[in-house]
């Protein structure tokens, strides 16, 4: 996941001139280790906060009641796979275990990191 966010991202950012990020905060949450990636996006800049969940944790454990943390304006949760399958487009959202917060912000993602 980190190197998608540090590498991957910045690149189909570059390679096909994504628009200017105006803060967008996504937070990904793994359900089957640790593992929390926070990513915001402010102008051509890509931010990165990486840290771990307790194993096993709910989504009420890691989002105050299953509601998008506020430091974050959607939240992803799903197994690393699918976690990391949702970013290069092979599943739809939907299809992780669980998708909080302001849909608008998560549909302008891969407007930000647009396929290649």
């Amino acid at each position: 996941m980190t190197q998608t966010f540090e590498v991957m991202a910045p690149a189909r950012r570059t390679w096909r001139e994504a628009p200017a990020g105006a803060g967008e905060r996504f937070r990904f949450r793994r359900t089957d280790g640790p593992g929390l990636w926070t990513v915001r996006f402010d102008g051509d800049a890509i931010h990165l906060t990486t840290g771990a969940t307790e194993e096993g944790a709910t989504a009420e454990d890691a989002s105050d009641g299953g509601t998008a943390d506020p430091a974050c304006d959607v939240e992803l949760a799903g197994t690393a796979s699918d976690l990391m399958l949702y970013l290069w487009q092979r599943i739809p959202a939907e299809r992780l275990d669980e998708v909080t917060g302001d849909r608008a912000v998560l549909d302008r993602y891969f407007t930000l990191v647009p396929p290649v």
